[in-house]
């Protein structure tokens, strides 16, 4: 590199005109821009450079590619969750009709089955009477019999 101009470089611009100062205010400052050296790179950088593109182009994709078809995954699922449900809930309402029908024939059946229960009971009632209607007529058959043999 070759060495920049003598002097401090306070007041003197790099292209050899010169600044102004503080103490000359009747121009404006002049300000000095960077400029790059605008080499072309080497041919194996750009090479590079492309690859690199291209290899994290493809990841991308794939990554992209992979997440899309997790979402039809999850649409899929979610497509037979809904028919699932739906199918529950067909079934539910179905359930619940039968068992309003039963409520209602039991109902109807209600006043039936209070008749069969008093009948129930009667017959108990019967089936001791007649329990105890064996036992006295065989007693009595006893006394019978007892007094016959006299």
């Amino acid at each position: 590199m070759a060495e920049r101009g003598g002097g401090s470089g306070v007041g003197d611009g790099r292209d050899g005109r010169k600044l102004n100062d503080a103490n000359s205010s009747d121009q404006e400052p002049v300000v000095e821009t960077a400029s790059e050296a605008k080499e072309p790179p080497p041919p194996d950088v750009v090479h590079l450079c492309r690859e690199t593109f291209q290899k994290t182009a493809e990841y991308l994709r794939g990554e992209m590619e992979g997440t899309i078809e997790d979402y039809k995954l999850l649409e899929n699922m979610n497509k037979i969750t809904i028919a699932k449900y739906s199918e529950m809930k067909q079934l539910a309402q179905d359930i619940s009709t039968s068992l309003q029908d039963l409520n209602d024939k039991y109902k109807t059946l209600q006043p039936y089955l209070e008749q069969i229960d008093h009948i129930e009971e009667n017959v108990s009632n019967l089936e001791q009477a007649a329990y105890k209607l064996d036992v006295y007529s065989k007693r009595l058959e006893a006394k019978f019999r007892a007094l016959e043999k006299r």
